[in-house]
């Protein structure tokens, strides 16, 4: 289900996705395909993609990051800092 809605997200070629955990039920690979088609999509359409996740594993191909804590912002990075 998870994948069929990030599909349908995808042929709207929307100017925003806002996506609340897209890769919490898809195993690693799935994960990562999924994460790399959103920036794809995001470079290519010029698509502003909002991620939602506690996995850290994206963080280093991520553009800017905001890290909530206490539902608060506690730090702000971008790709710079995060290199």
């Amino acid at each position: 289900q998870q994948r069929v809605a990030i599909a349908r997200a995808l042929l709207k070629r929307p100017l925003l996705i806002l996506a609340d955990e897209p890769t919490g039920e898809l195993d690693t690979r799935t994960g990562k395909e999924i994460f790399d088609c959103l920036r794809e999509m995001s470079a290519e359409y010029k698509t502003t993609v909002v991620i939602v996740t506690h996995d850290e594993r994206y963080i280093q191909d991520s553009d800017f990051i905001l890290r909530l804590r206490d539902g608060k912002v506690a730090e702000e990075e971008t790709l710079e800092s995060v290199e």
